[in-house]
């Protein structure tokens, strides 16, 4: 691969881990990167991300291109915002797609794109080693709230 579609890759995954980061900030939830330039030419990477209520949907897009804009200049294509259950933003390189929860679980993109390998994001990879002490779900609720 040329030093210089590697450049543009690099600097593309560089925003989309931005993109995920700015979700994070915002509590949104099963947050992905899906790397899909090899398998399509409409974008190099995916962001998924999603949100509990219309209004989480919202700020998650909200934060996103706010932290895209100061940090690479760039203004997305937006479509869904009226409806705020899944807004879409093309950055032309990155595309995030913002779910509201249950939208997501309908449409599947993660398994439409399931050829498309993971990149992972480094505040989450810290986060999940936090998980286990909640994640058992045998605990009671005294236990697990300290009462």
């Amino acid at each position: 691969m040329p030093s210089s579609v590697k450049s543009i890759l690099q600097d593309s995954k560089q925003k989309a881990l931005s993109a995920a980061q700015a979700a994070l900030e915002k509590k949104a939830s099963d947050v992905v990167i899906l790397e899909v330039a090899e398998l399509t030419s409409v974008a190099d990477y995916f962001v998924i991300a999603s949100g509990e209520s219309e209004r989480q949907v919202k700020a998650i897009a909200q934060n996103i291109e706010k932290l895209i804009s100061s940090q690479f200049n760039r203004n997305p294509q937006i479509e869904g915002a009226g409806t705020s259950t899944w807004i879409l933003l093309d950055y032309g390189d990155i595309i995030v797609h913002v779910f509201k929860t249950d939208i997501r679980e309908y449409y599947g993109l993660e398994k439409m794109w399931s050829d498309a390998p993971q990149i992972p994001i480094p505040e989450q990879e810290s986060a999940a080693s936090l998980q286990p002490q909640y994640a058992k779900g045998a605990q009671t609720r005294g236990a697990r709230y300290g009462s």
